[in-house]
């Protein structure tokens, strides 16, 4: 039998395949629970409301432990790539400039505005992560699919509410209220209240796994819709 190694290059090609089909599947009918949301490229975005993949980044193995999640903003873009570390990523998000840091947590771009720091996040030691951000605009009872990510999810909330079910109940992200999901852990997340719900999420996954995948194995008991 003939066997074949991949190069880091091929590796990370193959993964990213991986995550367009997982996509494309989703929107099958036969494959997407009914009326729920996925994330898409924002090359796709054709409205207001959705979610839309942003960004992607390979995160330096050098990086400091504890890991942190800092929002920062800047008037203009060209000052936020001159204050951005290695970690750090210019990503344009609800309207405004941003530096996302993934780093220590002392470690955050000087200048801008400081917005919110959300962490520990927690990872595996010595693992290679990528990093992935994704902007979320859903209208009151809009619902993600069920699904799971190969490392911790964060939640800033800037209108309206995060409501997160999982097997261990649910959490509600909000205006000053952040939100954490661990890795593996089957999850839906659901636009509750009466406001629209406008967020940024983060995924931090091992860069060797597809960054989401469905949950067949587990359904939700409707929490975030009581």
């Amino acid at each position: 039998m003939t066997s074949y190694r991949f190069s880091l290059w091929q590796r990370r090609c193959l993964h990213a395949l991986v995550g367009t089909c997982f996509l494309l599947c989703l929107s099958h009918s036969g494959f997407a629970q009914t009326g729920a949301v996925s994330c898409k490229p924002v090359s796709e975005r054709s409205g207001e409301f959705g979610c839309w993949i942003l960004s992607h980044q390979t995160l330096a193995s050098t990086v400091a432990e504890p890991l942190y999640w800092s929002l920062d903003t800047f008037p203009t873009r060209a000052e936020a790539e001159a204050a951005k570390g290695s970690n750090g990523q210019v990503v344009e998000a609800l309207g405004k400039v941003w530096v996302f840091t993934i780093s220590g947590k002392d470690d955050r771009p000087t200048g801008g505005r400081h917005v919110t720091q959300i962490g520990p996040l927690p990872i595996k030691p010595q693992t290679a992560y990528m990093v992935q951000y994704m902007e979320s605009v859903l209208q009151p009872g809009m619902s993600s699919v069920i699904h799971r990510h190969p490392g911790p999810e964060a939640f800033y909330t800037e209108a309206g509410e995060s409501c997160l079910e999982t097997p261990q109940g649910k959490q509600v992200g909000r205006v000053g209220v952040n939100v954490i999901v661990p890795e593996g852990e089957p999850m839906t997340v659901t636009a509750s209240g009466t406001e629209t719900r406008r967020s940024i999420a983060l995924v931090l996954h091992d860069s060797s796994h597809p960054w989401s995948t469905i949950a067949a194995d587990w359904k939700p008991k409707g929490l975030c819709r009581d």
